[in-house]
C-alpha cells in the first residue's frame, strides 16, 4: 500500500484462521467486495501490524473524545418529573386494574376462573394470568423515588415533592396490605442505596419517620409550603390541582387510621379530619383515571384476546350477596350468561379443580361490557369518595368518631351506585340493604357495600375480609390451602434468590413465607 492510503478490515472478519490463502480466495468469490480491484499483496505479519496500528490510531484518538462521542444526545441522562409523574400514576392504576381483575378479584370472590385458575384455588406461589403484584409496586415506587429526589435537590421542580410523598404513602400502604413486612427504609434508592434491602416490620412502615402516615402529613406540607407558580405538570389524576393532593391525602390518612384502628387509638386524628372535612366527598374529586375505548388506554382486557377474557365469570359468593339485596349493579358488572332465557345471572363456586370438572361458559355470567367492549366507562381507582364514606361510616359505627353511621352509610351507598354508572332504586336503602335493618349487623352492612364497590380496585375487597372477616367469603371448591382463605400474599421467588439473606429472616417471622399468617394490623 502506498503512503496515507487507508485500508478498512471489518472486524467480524478478520481472525487468525485468516491467512494468505483465505483472502485470495475471498476476493476472487467478491466475499472481501471492498477489496475489489485492489491487488493484496503482503504476508500475514503484514496484516497482523496494520491491524495493531489501526487499533492504536482508534485508540488514541477515540478515547480523547469518548464521552462526547458515546453520548446519545437524544437519549437524556434524566427523565423529567412531569413525564415520570405521569408514568408512575398510568403505570401504577393500569397494572393494578388488571391485577384487580385476574387475581384481586378471585382472593376476594367477585368472581372467579375457569381455567388457569391455580392461584383462584389459592395457590399463591403459583401466579398465573397475575397474581404477582410485587414488580407493579417496586418499580413504581422507585421511580417515584427520583421524583421526591429531583424535587428536593432542584429548586424549579419542588412543586412535585408534595405529590410524591403523598403517592409513596399510597403505594408503600398497597405493598405492606398485601405482604406484611417489606422492604422499604433502605429501598426504591437504585444505584444510591443497596440491592439487597432490609425487610422493615409493617408496624414500622405505618408509624415511623418517613413512613407511610408521616410522609401523608409533610406530603400536605410541602405543598401548602410552595409559593411558587410553576405548575405540576403530567398529573392525570388532577389535572395539577394542589389542592386535590391535599383531599387525596387526607381521604388516605382516613383510610389507614381506620384500617390501624385495632392496634393504636386514632380517634382524636380521625375526629379532627372529620370535622375539618377537606377530604374526598364526592366522585368528581375522585383520584382516578378514565380508562378509554381504543389502545394503549382502554382497560387491558379489552385488548387481550377473548380467550382470556372469557375465563373470568360471576362468582357464586358475588351473585348470593347482590341478589340477596335486590342490588342493580348486578347488570352493570356482569351480563346475562348465554344460556338464559329471561336475562338471568348465574355465578360459580371459586376455585374448581378445572383438570376434572368440565364448565360450560354458556352457564354463567361474563363480565359487563364496561370491562371490555366499552371501558371508557371504567377507572383506574386510587381512592373515592365512597370508599372515604364508608370508612367513616365504620369509625362511627366503632365510636372512633362522633358522626352519624347511618348517614355516612347511606352516602357511601348513593356515591358507589353513581360510581358505577348505575341508578339508585328508590326504595333500596329501605329494603335489605337498609342500615341496620332487621337482624342485620351495621358493621358487616358497611363492609359488604364497601366490597361491592370495590370490584377490579386492586386487591382492596380481599384485603377488607382479611381485616374484618365481611362479607362472609364461602369455602372454595377444590382448595390448595386446606380450605382456608389466605391472609397475605407470598413474597416472589425471586426474593429468595436475590435477597436471601434478608428474604430468610422475614420467611421466619411468616412461618416459612406462609399465606396463612397475619400482618401486623390483622394479629
Amino acid at each position: 500500500m502506498r503512503p496515507h492510503e487507508v485500508l478498512v478490515l471489518k472486524p467480524d472478519l478478520i481472525s487468525s484462521s485468516h491467512n494468505n490463502e483465505n483472502l485470495k480466495n475471498s476476493e476472487q468469490n467478491n466475499k472481501l467486495p471492498f477489496f475489489k480491484g485492489m491487488k493484496i499483496k503482503f504476508s500475514m505479519k503484514k496484516i497482523i501490524y496494520i491491524v495493531s496500528v489501526l487499533s492504536l490510531i482508534f485508540t488514541t484518538s477515540c478515547t480523547k473524545d469518548f464521552e462526547d462521542i458515546n453520548t446519545n444526545p437524544n437519549a437524556p441522562s434524566s427523565v423529567q418529573p412531569s413525564l415520570l409523574l405521569r408514568q408512575v400514576i398510568y403505570d401504577f392504576g393500569e397494572n393494578m386494574s388488571y391485577e384487580g381483575f385476574v387475581a384481586g378479584d378471585l382472593l376476594a370472590q367477585h368472581r372467579t376462573a375457569l381455567d388457569f385458575n391455580l392461584f383462584d384455588r389459592h395457590a399463591l406461589k403459583s401466579p398465573q394470568l397475575g397474581g404477582n403484584p410485587w414488580p407493579i409496586f417496586y418499580t413504581n415506587l422507585r421511580d417515584n423515588e427520583i421524583i421526591l429526589n429531583q424535587a428536593r435537590t432542584t429548586e424549579t421542580f419542588a412543586v412535585y415533592e408534595g405529590p410524591a410523598l403523598i403517592l409513596k404513602a399510597y403505594m408503600a400502604a398497597g405493598l405492606t396490605g398485601l405482604f406484611g413486612d417489606v422492604p422499604y427504609f433502605e429501598a426504591f434508592n437504585g444505584i444510591n442505596g443497596t440491592v439487597t434491602p432490609a425487610y422493615d416490620l409493617q408496624e414500622e412502615i405505618y408509624l415511623n419517620e418517613n413512613g407511610i402516615l408521616d410522609n401523608l402529613d409533610k406530603g400536605i406540607a410541602a405543598i401548602e409550603a410552595y409559593t411558587d407558580v410553576i405548575p405540576l405538570e403530567g398529573d392525570i389524576l388532577f389535572n395539577g390541582n394542589l389542592d386535590a393532593w391535599i383531599k387525596f391525602a387526607n381521604a388516605l390518612k382516613i383510610k389507614h387510621l381506620v384500617r390501624i384502628s385495632d392496634k393504636i387509638d386514632v380517634s382524636n386524628d380521625l375526629q379532627s379530619l372529620f370535622d375539618e372535612g377537606n377530604y374526598i366527598t364526592s366522585n368528581s374529586e375522585n383520584a382516578i383515571f378514565n380508562f378509554t375505548n381504543t389502545d394503549p388506554n382502554s382497560f387491558r382486557l379489552a385488548q387481550l384476546r377473548i380467550g382470556d377474557f372469557n375465563n373470568f365469570v360471576l362468582s357464586e359468593t358475588m351473585e348470593t350477596i347482590l341478589v340477596g339485596l335486590n342490588d342493580t349493579r348486578l347488570s352493570s358488572l356482569f351480563r346475562p350468561f348465554s344460556n338464559s332465557t329471561a336475562n338471568e345471572f348465574n355465578g360459580l363456586l371459586n376455585g374448581i379443580d378445572a383438570s376434572s370438572t368440565s364448565i360450560a361458559l354458556a352457564n354463567y355470567s361474563l363480565a359487563s361490557t364496561a370491562f371490555r367492549e366499552d371501558t371508557s366507562t371504567l377507572d383506574a381507582n386510587f381512592i373515592t369518595a365512597w370508599e372515604v364514606q364508608f370508612a367513616l361510616a365504620e369509625a362511627a359505627a366503632k365510636g372512633i368518631i362522633n358522626a352519624d353511621a347511618q348517614t355516612l352509610y347511606n352516602s357511601g351507598v348513593t356515591l358507589a351506585f353513581e360510581y358505577w354508572n348505575t341508578a339508585l332504586p328508590a326504595d333500596y336503602l329501605s329494603g335489605p340493604a337498609a342500615y341496620d335493618a332487621i337482624g342485620a349487623n351495621p358493621m358487616e352492612q358497611i363492609l359488604t357495600q364497601k366490597w361491592i364497590a370495590n370490584v377490579i380496585n386492586g386487591y382492596e375487597g380481599w384485603i377488607e375480609y382479611r381485616r374484618t372477616g365481611f362479607p362472609q367469603l364461602q369455602t372454595i371448591s377444590a382448595s390448595l390451602n386446606n380450605d382456608l382463605i389466605p391472609i397475605r400474599m407470598p413474597y416472589p421467588a425471586e426474593e429468595a434468590a436475590l435477597n436471601f439473606e434478608n428474604y430468610s429472616v422475614a420467611a421466619t417471622a411468616t412461618d416459612n413465607n406462609s399465606i396463612n399468617v397475619p400482618v401486623w394490623w390483622n394479629e
